[in-house]
């Protein structure tokens, strides 16, 4: 079971609205980049049942994270969610698009948070939130991996959705990762659409 400490430790310091950020879709060759803002106050208490569901997404199957991601919806005070599209991402790079995501995650919640927890080594740039990077957050701390569910749930379904559009790529398999089957694909059809232009295997079949 994940641990609340270093939530508990920010609520301690007088905190009343903690938000923990992460992102899904940084690595793959097509689609958007999708981060998720969970929030959560000092006075909820989370059931140990719901506790234990709640993993680093990666460790979870697509099915058990589907079945988790209304539960977390349930249990967290407000959720925000924010996406970079496949041309935002070619032109201000991945990185850059991460971040950009994670602001509109932030931006799409009525409640503001004080503070903020996130996946990764880099605070986000530019805001005023006080904020906390944790390196492997999403494997080792409660909220950020709930937050890791609802990003790749999220954007696996719209991964999904353009597998109807673009059904010769198979997105609904590979989600637009750079898989063997995904990789023959691409050379035998050329990139489509959403396809990432700046990213360099589809550079060089460009």
């Amino acid at each position: 079971m994940l641990g609340l400490e270093i939530e508990k430790n920010i609520f301690s310091q007088g905190y009343e609205i903690l938000g923990a950020i992460d992102e899904a879709g940084r690595g793959p060759l097509a689609g958007p980049v999708v981060a998720a803002c969970v929030i959560l106050s000092p006075d909820k208490e989370f059931n140990e049942d719901f506790r234990e569901l709640i993993k680093d997404s990666k460790k979870l199957t697509e099915k058990k994270r589907e079945e988790v991601f209304d539960q977390i919806y349930d249990n967290f005070l407000e959720i925000g969610v924010g996406i970079c599209n496949h041309e935002t991402i070619d032109r201000i790079n991945i990185l850059q698009a991460s971040f950009l995501a994670m602001k509109k995650a932030i931006g799409a919640l009525r409640k503001k948070p004080e503070f903020i927890i996130l996946d990764g080594k880099f605070p986000i740039p530019s805001i005023s939130i006080k904020q906390k990077p944790i390196i492997r957050g999403d494997g080792t701390v409660f909220s950020i991996a709930a937050a890791s569910i609802i990003a790749k749930v999220t954007r696996d379904r719209i991964m999904r959705e353009y597998h109807k559009k673009f059904s010769e790529y198979e997105f609904d398999q590979h989600k637009g990762y750079g898989t063997k089957v995904h990789m023959e694909l691409l050379k035998k059809h050329g990139p489509c659409l959403i396809h990432r232009k700046s990213f360099g295997p589809v550079k060089k079949i460009i």
